[in-house]
């Protein structure tokens, strides 16, 4: 977060010293040519914005426009800076005109007393927060759920439409109606005159965000003006009927309670905002995310072919290619980010839609990847306590919509056609948006049932186990007794992920209900192949017997990952890896990594007979004199603690194994430098819940200005979602570190198995899936 209480001057000057033009910043500093030319109303914007402002993402994160008079921002974490500070940098100027419109116009819209006052788009604290509480319970995923039947109805219903005719403009014909329905009874308002209304919505994003020449002022001032006298004519309606379903009718009840919270005026312009909040942003995501989709037809195909990946889809379109180009702040006083100076006054651009291609936290940032375990992070909703209420709303419709066109029309392709935008320098969509098909390939002519069949929604953030990628078992191999090691590789002979040695991958075993974590084993630097060694478990949980009864070569299976959470550190002196059974698997690619390295290293492997023991001669021949074998029925047991009586300054010690095994080198290590031993799970008890035994607490959210209270029955990571936060996760058991965040303050009960004892103790980051605090109240950045 920047410095804002005194900042100091920044030291770095923002030009990346390319050519220069004669324009000056407000700072006095020299403005680049490309600076200088920067103009979002051009098309090479309104089509792209991402890469239009690519040279300023790669070279000059944050620069001055003439044009515009505004500082632009192209960074993520430059942005997300900003979003978090919301004093520093006031929402207030988010819906002011980008183009101030002359005298005749404004006339025009006095003599509509039009007058919309801040929302909570663009409200300042301390108005801003206590609104956002008052007002949040109707954007909860529990509280939407309702809508999910009218969502698929009205889905089902357009595509009835079209469905034979062979061609479509999906956007006239569906993505901009069944939204406006869906704003409309959200919201509680009538659904008469929904032609009007869609002109009165694209009047106003025109008025707000967008340069309407002239003599199009006049015109789009009357159409606002208009809106305006609408929105609070049905606002008056509802006032007659105020216990009648919807977000305004919920707004007026609230206002009898808190009537210095949520005041007439404010509910007036909540009522045209919340309009065009519900309706634009999601019609223009849904069409950009199906163009997108269709520009990418082996994309398109596997989402067909698995719709069990459209929520993760849905979030990476989001980032893609989002609705939400940018959004505008105003500097309240002098501070800096990313070693610029901003003075008091000065007007922010912050290019979201850049931040989501940045590559310091998308990795191939361009690569358009539907099982993109970070797609969430994407900044197209925003961040912080300004961050999008309806944000779960647009994401249930994007899913129902998606499922409906992959499931009835899996053949639709694009029309040859040229996208058109409303030019403007915040929100996109395409105007029109074609597509076509064959009819008589149907699927439901063929089988008709297909046109009821539903898949499950999920409201709320999508869980990285939710991602997953089909492979082929391409042989399947016995390494020991009770053992059997599976070379997979892709289904289309396309590389698969990269690893790192100790990572492991979630296989579902025979369904999405039954998942289980096999570590890694092979070479990572096979590409293409993934293995994995699967020991038979007869007492287990079903995973390893579905493994050795099921599994044969040429199977496709659908796994998660890879993912790595045991991570080797490749600059130490020398590392001891000891492993238990078939806790050989991660570290046999963790001692092949060592002997790349030429690192030292030795390699204690445990088992109760060599015939139960993966692996032995591959590693023997590997390894020859650092491998040491203790096979308890030769007599030749693991002393680990002669092993590691005597700590050494530099050495890392890495095990997998048995409970039991783990334990006893936790003991082992208690003398040994804080963070020497680190070990791997795949089973934890810790983070089961016991009511009976659990205290209630709180979390101050400091990002989003939220209190949130966290009941005995209930799991940190639980009430966060409950409350509309965004928190990533996967196995919901400690084990795997996806739902990790970080903690401000406060005293953690820690209860994961992934943190070592000095991330512990350092109470700055907790696994919200299971940790608890000890005491009192967390402050969490979220």
């Amino acid at each position: 977060m920047p410095d804002t209480a005194n900042p100091p001057r920044a030291a770095g000057c923002p030009v990346a010293h390319g050519p220069l033009s004669p324009e000056r910043t407000p700072t006095g500093c020299p403005v680049s040519a490309r600076a200088a030319e920067f103009d979002p109303f051009e098309d090479g914007y309104q089509q792209d914005p991402p890469e239009y402002v690519r040279w300023a993402r790669e070279k000059e994160p944050i620069f001055f426009s003439p044009k515009l008079g505004y500082w632009v921002i192209t960074r993520y974490d430059d942005i997300k800076a900003v979003f978090r500070d919301n004093i520093t940098f006031s929402p207030s100027n988010a819906l002011e005109k980008i183009t101030p419109t002359g005298d005749e116009a404004n006339a025009v819209l006095a003599s509509y007393g039009f007058a919309l006052n801040r929302t909570l788009v663009n409200e300042d604290e301390p108005a801003h927060m206590p609104r956002r509480r008052v007002l949040m319970d109707p954007f909860t995923p529990e509280a939407l759920k309702h809508h999910e039947p009218m969502v698929r109805e009205l889905a089902r219903s357009y595509v009835d439409r079209f469905i034979d005719d062979g061609r479509a403009d999906l956007v006239d014909q569906m993505l901009w109606e069944i939204p406006l329905t869906v704003a409309l009874h959200f919201l509680g308002v009538p659904e008469e005159d929904m032609d009007t209304l869609r002109k009165y919505s694209i009047a106003h994003t025109v008025n707000t965000w967008g340069r309407p020449k002239p003599e199009e002022q006049v015109a789009v001032a009357h159409a606002v003006g208009n809106f305006w006298q609408y929105a609070g004519k049905v606002l008056e309606k509802m006032r007659q009927d105020p216990d009648a379903p919807g977000w305004m009718q919920y707004g007026i009840r609230k206002q009898k309670l808190h009537p210095e919270v949520v005041t007439d005026s404010y509910l007036h312009s909540m009522m045209m905002a919340g309009i065009v909040a519900a309706h634009e942003t999601t019609a223009n995501a849904t069409a950009n995310a199906v163009k997108l989709l269709l520009q990418h037809p082996q994309v398109w195909q596997e989402l067909c072919e698995d719709p069990g990946l459209i929520p993760n889809a849905v979030e990476e379109c989001l980032r893609h290619n989002g609705s939400v180009a940018a959004w505008r702040r105003l500097v309240t006083r002098n501070t800096h980010v990313g070693g610029v100076d901003l003075p008091a006054g000065s007007r922010l651009l912050i290019v979201t839609s850049s931040a989501n291609h940045d590559e310091a936290h998308f990795s191939d940032a361009d690569l358009f990847d539907i099982r993109r375990d970070n797609a969430s992070d994407h900044l197209t909703f925003g961040y912080g306590s300004h961050q999008c209420m309806g944000k779960n709303l647009a994401r249930m419709e994007m899913q129902i919509f998606l499922e409906e066109f992959t499931r009835r029309l899996p053949h639709m392709r694009l029309s040859e056609q040229r996208f058109s935008y409303v030019p403007n320098t915040s929100f996109r969509g395409p105007e029109h948006l074609w597509v076509e098909w064959d009819p008589a390939a149907n699927p439901e002519r063929r089988n008709p049932a297909l046109r009821a069949v539903q898949v499950p929604v999920r409201i709320g953030e999508p869980s990285r186990h939710a991602i997953t990628r089909p492979v082929v078992v391409e042989r399947v191999t016995p390494v020991a007794e009770g053992i059997v090691k599976l070379r997979l590789v892709s289904p289309d002979g396309k590389p698969l992920p990269r690893w790192t040695a100790g990572s492991h991958i979630d296989v579902e075993c025979g369904s999405s209900e039954l998942s289980r974590q096999y570590s890694l084993c092979g070479d990572p630097d096979e590409a293409g192949v993934l293995e994995i060694a699967v020991l038979h478990e007869p007492g287990g949980r079903g995973g390893s017997a579905w493994v050795h009864t099921q599994v044969k070569a040429g199977d496709r299976l659908r796994i998660r990952g890879p993912r790595n959470h045991f991570r080797l550190d490749e600059s130490l002196a020398k590392a001891i890896f000891i492993a238990g059974g078939i806790g050989i698997t991660p570290v046999s690619a963790m001692a092949r990594r060592a002997k790349a390295l030429g690192m030292d290293y030795e390699l204690h492997y445990s088992g109760r007979s060599r015939a139960r023991m993966a692996f032995l001669d591959e590693l023997a021949v590997l390894h020859g004199e650092r491998l040491q074998v203790h096979a308890s029925d030769e007599g030749q047991r693991c002393d680990l603690r002669a092993l590691l009586a005597e700590p050494v300054a530099g050495v890392q010690v890495y095990a997998c194994g048995p409970l039991r095994m783990l334990e006893a080198l936790e003991d082992c290590c208690a003398a040994w430098p804080e963070g020497a031993l680190r070990v791997e799970h795949f089973e934890s008890t810790l983070a089961t819940l016991d009511p009976s035994k659990e205290h209630a607490f709180e979390v101050e959210l400091k990002d989003s200005g939220l209190v949130v209270t966290v009941p005995p029955d209930q799991t940190l990571l639980s009430a966060l979602r409950a409350a509309n936060v965004d928190v990533q996760s996967d196995c919901e058991e400690g084990l795997c570190g996806s739902c990790e965040v970080r903690v401000l303050s406060g005293k953690v009960d820690h209860r994961d198995v992934v943190l070592t004892r000095p991330e512990r103790e350092a109470h700055n980051k907790m696994m919200a899936c299971c940790s608890r605090a000890c005491e009192g109240r967390l402050v969490l950045e979220l």
